[in-house]
């Protein structure tokens, strides 16, 4: 293991990585304030490729919400408001995914939002909403073991489940302490098998609704008709089938959670102000087509009065696609879609590995965290946050039993409102860079992706992220409801993030950033001095490629 050493050059001269001296940039105190940090430029390695990038955002958006949680929501909103709902959401993640990109692309650094809040807007917000997500992604990682437990727990349960709990962190330990190229291969193969089993599945549920099955009738859009488009929920008249469409907004919010780990890792790949953008526009095309045809399909082929909708078994059984595979006869579909489950569950547990040791380095980076999260491998893993992270896994092992299993929700209940934080962060960060660029001159041309219009949908995700926090647990508070759990998940994490804020904010007596000081002259010069940035040839192979091309 190597430790980490000061790379800082003379602060009066740029050295452009292609060492030809650039002109002296401007100061903050006695230092030169560079966005790329020395440290991650040089000691973290850049080895995921653009198709490891698409990729990990795929496997990152696709996973247990879609293959098994499409049923709770066709069965609160019906098959128009769950819809409804995911269309809805599948906007604000498109806006989300624009002004991430635009951002991103500029300013390249581990941590992606977290490091930008803190140039953009507060260095006491990048505190609160860095230390929100390491605490989120550390408490996930045990949570999607202790899923995957109970997938492998469909097959075989007669093995204690702490056997399973070891066997899934070592591994998980083994893939976060590689080389970046390791875990973006695994992340790799994983997406490809979440698209295939989507393509297939979206084949079959249609087979299955056109009446191609033997002994099954044609079905069309008769669900819509009986029991109907929407459902009502908690309330009736029109007024319950809105609180059932808007209840399905939630479950769509963490369907698609996951999306913002795309720039995550951004020092650590190739390329990235062309990389970035482009996975982008693609991962959102993909992830939104693939669940608007899955919610379409589902809602064609299971009525949303069909009881089996509101199990919570946590394996294939309560897929609607398995149980419509079940009506029709096909027997070998709830075992693939349990393995494919499975591997979204490892899957969402290495990418949370990878979001919190990567925002954990970035805090440190900014002195936010003890200076030991710094070092790094020879391969350039920061091996000390890995650590971390794997030891706070042990916590898997308090799911094994009951008493210990209530105390680990509500420690995961903490964080489960930290998907709209993030979201709306990111927003807010593109919505300050707009007018940082308004405020000092500069023209949005020169930034490596840029949309005229994009600062009106940033302006959408951050209204409509607000609105869907403070209503997610609006169902607590009607008559004959109230559950502290719920309550807790929906609205902890906002108290939480603002005491973080004030408190820091009013230890280290920090100044919201002005306008006029983020640093986009930097940025930009940055830009210009990457060798790297230039745009990437496409083989005509890859124009044909509609998985990752």
């Amino acid at each position: 293991m190597d430790d980490i050493h000061n790379t800082q050059k003379d602060p009066d001269v740029y050295i452009s990585p292609t060492l030809e001296p650039g002109p002296a940039l401007p100061k903050v105190g006695d230092r030169t304030p560079r966005i790329v940090h020395d440290e991650e430029a040089q000691n973290l390695r850049k080895g995921l490729q653009e198709r490891h990038t698409q990729m990990i955002a795929i496997a990152g958006a696709i996973g247990t919400g879609l293959f098994l949680g499409l049923g709770s929501s066709i069965q609160t909103g019906g098959p128009l408001g769950a819809l409804l709902g995911y269309l809805l959401i599948g906007l604000v993640v498109c806006a989300v995914q624009i002004a991430l990109g635009e951002v991103s692309a500029l300013m390249p650094v581990t941590g992606s939002f977290v490091r930008h809040v803190e140039l953009l807007v507060d260095p006491a917000l990048g505190f609160a909403i860095g230390w929100n997500v390491v605490y989120g992604c550390f408490m996930s990682v045990p949570s999607e073991i202790s899923a995957a437990v109970v997938l492998i727990q469909y097959w075989n349960d007669t093995l204690n489940p702490a056997i399973w709990v070891t066997i899934l962190i070592v591994i998980s330990a083994i893939v976060s302490l590689l080389f970046i190229r390791v875990y973006g291969e695994v992340e790799f193969v994983f997406a490809i098998l979440k698209i295939l089993l989507i393509i297939g599945i979206i084949l079959m549920g249609l087979v299955i609704d056109l009446g191609g099955v033997s002994g099954t009738p044609r079905l069309g859009f008769h669900y819509w008709k009986d029991p109907g488009p929407f459902v009502e929920y908690i309330a009736s008249g029109p007024w319950g089938r809105f609180l059932g469409f808007w209840a399905v907004t939630t479950n769509a919010v963490y369907s698609f959670s996951g999306v913002e780990s795309l720039t995550i890792a951004a020092a650590e790949m190739a390329n990235p102000r062309q990389n970035i953008p482009r996975a982008c526009k693609r991962v959102f095309a993909r992830v939104t087509i693939f669940y608007f045809l899955a919610v379409l399909i589902v809602g064609m082929i299971v009525p949303s009065n069909d009881p089996r909708l509101g199990s919570e078994s946590g394996t294939a059984a309560q897929s609607p696609f398995v149980i419509a595979a079940s009506d029709a006869g096909i027997k070998v579909v709830p075992s693939i879609i349990n393995a494919v489950v499975l591997t979204s569950a490892w899957s969402a547990s290495n990418q949370s590995i990878l979001a919190g040791t990567r925002t954990l380095y970035g805090l440190a980076l900014k002195g936010h965290a003890p200076a030991v999260f710094l070092r790094t491998t020879r391969h350039g893993v920061p091996y000390a946050c890995a650590v971390a992270q794997i030891a706070v896994s042990a916590l898997a092992y308090l799911t094994c039993q009951n008493e210990a299993y209530t105390v680990f929700n509500w420690l995961l209940d903490l964080t489960a409102a930290g998907v709209l934080i993030s979201w709306g962060t990111i927003a807010l960060n593109h919505i300050r860079l707009m007018r940082g660029f308004k405020a000092q001159g500069l023209d949005t041309a020169e930034m490596p992706w840029h949309h005229w219009w994009s600062v009106y949908t940033s302006w959408f995700a951050l209204v409509m992220c607000v609105i869907v926090l403070f209503t997610g647990g609006f169902t607590v508070f009607t008559h004959g409801n109230w559950d502290a759990s719920s309550f807790v998940s929906s609205y902890l994490d906002i108290p939480l993030v603002l005491a973080f804020y004030l408190g820091y904010k009013f230890l280290k007596k920090t100044e919201t950033v002005s306008s006029y000081e983020i640093p986009l002259e930097q940025a930009l010069l940055e830009c210009r001095n990457d060798p790297d940035n230039v745009p990437i040839q496409r083989s005509k192979w890859a124009r044909w490629n509609i998985l990752w091309g």
